[in-house]
């Protein structure tokens, strides 16, 4: 198994296929649920909150 790894074209291709499943896996975790979907969509305008109150001051 070590062997195989150390092939350089061996590793990338392994490499490749774990990160897309991390990215898979998150991006269903994020849009899997409705619920925390709709969370998350409520902290889209959290940087221009900032903004807002720097003005009123």
């Amino acid at each position: 198994m070590i062997a195989w790894l150390a092939n350089p074209s061996n590793a990338k291709s392994l490499a490749l296929v774990i990160f897309f499943v991390t990215f898979v896996a998150i991006v269903l975790w994020v849009y899997g649920s409705k619920k925390r979907g709709k969370k998350l969509e409520t902290y889209k305008d959290i940087p221009f909150l900032d903004d807002e109150s720097d003005t009123k001051g």
